[in-house]
């Protein structure tokens, strides 16, 4: 049997990362697009010395025509594409007053536009194939919007609305589209870095107060694997602790 394919856009070093391992030992042929490839090697060799099967592409998933281009590649090179995750973020701090045009717009193309541009090309190809999945992450602003992240908030927002969107047009195509939300920090070098600037000290936090990328990662392995009689649409996790 030929493995199924899961292409990961924006497979950064945390979250994208672990869901690509994890796709990896559940089998899957695993593609991945960043905008700097030269970052992806070492995941690639590392999912390939283990026996799995790995795919680095440089793709910018705010450019049309790269995108449209990786995905023909990917599917006349490795295969039809099972399962798209686009992951591309965007969460930076911008107060109102010094959120310029020009940021406000680059960020909404990551983290909205991108998104429309990876879902129609997934759709693409799914729909004459009559089968298929599209996820897409989300993150609190999708929710609420938060002083500071004007951009950011309206960026995810309009993703999830995206998202809805395609998974009530595509549905009944047996397309099953699904939006996680991930409302709280997720444990990476960024999120860290950002809690020390605030004063606190990432390494004495309660425990499980920041997410650890394996349980986002399992919360899509569990979205590919539901029957079509129960699939989900949208999806929140969050530690424990969480307030919400």
């Amino acid at each position: 049997m030929t493995a199924p394919i899961v292409f990961i856009v924006g497979a950064g070093d945390y979250i994208g990362a672990t869901i690509a391992r994890r796709f990896a030992d559940g089998g899957f042929t695993v593609c991945m697009g960043r905008r700097n490839v030269d970052k992806l090697a070492p995941l690639v060799d590392e999912i390939i010395d283990q026996g799995g099967s790995a795919h680095g592409f440089k793709m910018d998933a705010r450019d049309e025509k790269n995108t449209e281009h990786i995905f023909e590649k990917i599917e006349k090179d490795v295969g039809p594409i099972d399962l798209v995750i686009f992951n591309v973020g965007g969460n930076v701090y911008f107060p109102l007053l010094d959120t310029t045009a020009r940021v406000f717009r680059k960020v909404w193309e990551m983290a909205c536009f991108a998104g429309f541009f990876c879902g129609r090309e997934a759709a693409r190809y799914m729909v004459p194939r009559g089968k298929g999945k599209i996820f897409f992450t989300g993150a609190s602003a999708s929710m609420r919007g938060k002083s500071g992240y004007s951009a950011f908030s309206a960026g995810k927002a309009g993703l999830r609305m995206l998202a809805q969107s395609m998974a009530r047009e595509l549905g009944p195509r047996n397309i099953h589209v699904a939006h996680l939300i991930i409302d709280a920090g997720v444990d990476t070098a960024f999120v860290r870095e950002r809690i020390r600037a605030a004063g606190k000290d990432p390494d004495n936090l309660p425990s499980d107060s920041l997410m650890d990328p394996k349980s986002v990662a399992e919360a899509y392995w569990m979205l590919y694997h539901q029957n079509r009689d129960g699939w989900t649409h949208e999806l929140d996790l969050r530690p424990y602790g969480e307030n919400w």
